[in-house]
């Protein structure tokens, strides 16, 4: 069915809602896998081919009608291009990814890296991150100061969702523990991280640094 825009940026108000209904058991801190890029670096590829749908920051004035499930509450995946089982498994790549793309040691080579995200991100993803993981600047110092990284992600909200493939582009925050010669230390980063939904199942095709551009 077709939504008016009234409709959609209300839509995305419900999805918000929904998830924080349901205890937001997706937006954990994520462990699976383990590797990463370069700290601070930020890698991405094409995300998916079709135009994403921008979360609107308004909200309309009235509320259109909702469809009832038969158990009488509001079945908002009716509108969605993926269903609940789909949203959960996106998010369940989509931290697994996190918990790999800032762990790394400097002994690591690039193949190790990015074999362990092997199923969770596409081919041109692992292209993208492969090329950044081997710029001169980061081998050299994750060689000299000895680093090793480990990183978790929580995932903020949806940003936006596509179809033709499904797509949905959830906002996460990455957290980053590095130990070098010079001590420790934490930082947190906000980046948009899309996931495709192809043969493959859903996979991670792109991540930027949240604000950096037109996703």
């Amino acid at each position: 069915m077709e939504l008016s825009n009234g409709q959609q940026r209300l839509l995305f108000v419900v999805v918000v809602l929904g998830l924080a209904g349901l205890g937001i058991y997706l937006v954990g801190p994520g462990s699976h896998h383990g590797a990463a890029a370069s700290p601070g670096a930020s890698a991405g590829s094409a995300g998916p081919s079709a135009a994403a749908s921008t979360v609107p920051a308004i909200q309309p004035a009235t509320a259109p009608a909702t469809p009832a499930t038969a158990g009488g509450g509001v079945d908002i995946y009716q509108w969605l291009p993926f269903t609940q089982q789909d949203l959960a498994a996106a998010a369940r790549v989509t931290l697994a990814f996190a918990a790999d793309y800032d762990t790394y040691s400097y002994t690591e080579t690039d193949t190790a890296y990015i074999g362990k995200m092997a199923g969770l991100i596409t081919s041109d993803l692992a292209g993208s991150l492969k090329n950044a993981y081997d710029l001169p600047g980061s081998v050299s110092a994750r060689s000299a100061q000895k680093q090793v990284s480990t990183s978790s992600g929580t995932i903020v909200s949806i940003r936006s969702f596509g179809t033709a493939p499904v797509s949905i582009m959830f906002v996460v925050n990455i957290t980053q523990k590095l130990a070098t010669t010079k001590g420790t230390s934490a930082s947190t980063t906000q980046y948009w991280v899309t996931v495709v939904s192809g043969a493959a199942g859903w996979q991670v095709s792109d991540i930027e640094l949240a604000g950096a551009g037109n996703p």
